[in-house]
């Protein structure tokens, strides 16, 4: 992903310098200048970063030159591209949660089996 580069002073118009002062994070995305209020600077920077790279992807593979329709398509691969890290997050959770569940049990069985050797061992001498 290229980063975003700053820009000069003298290459920003007057309301995007207004925006910075006013603590807005100005970014650029598939040609569009957005003016956006966050906390994480760097991270809004990001997120309009792979926007950018994505609609351009998208654009490059594409015959449409419509700005709409290339962000529609972004968004749908970006979502895509959620709803399968969501799947793999939620297997891998899931495999996690089995093997916790499956060393309890092997520790609760070890537990058990001490407590009933124990027993037997006092009934033996007794």
């Amino acid at each position: 992903m290229a980063e975003m580069q700053q820009k000069s002073a003298a290459e920003m118009s007057r309301s995007e310098l207004a925006a910075q002062a006013a603590g807005a994070v100005v970014v650029e995305i598939y040609g569009q200048v957005y003016q956006l209020r966050g906390t994480d600077t760097a991270h809004i920077e990001k997120l309009a970063g792979i926007v950018d790279t994505k609609m351009r992807a998208v654009s490059a593979h594409g015959a449409t030159v419509d700005s709409l329709r290339v962000a529609v398509l972004a968004a749908l691969n970006i979502a895509d591209e959620l709803t399968a890290l969501r799947a793999k997050f939620d297997t891998l959770n899931s495999s996690v949660a089995q093997t916790h569940t499956l060393q309890t049990m092997r520790s609760r069985a070890g537990s058990l089996a001490g407590m009933l050797d124990a027993v037997l061992d006092e009934r033996k001498a007794g």
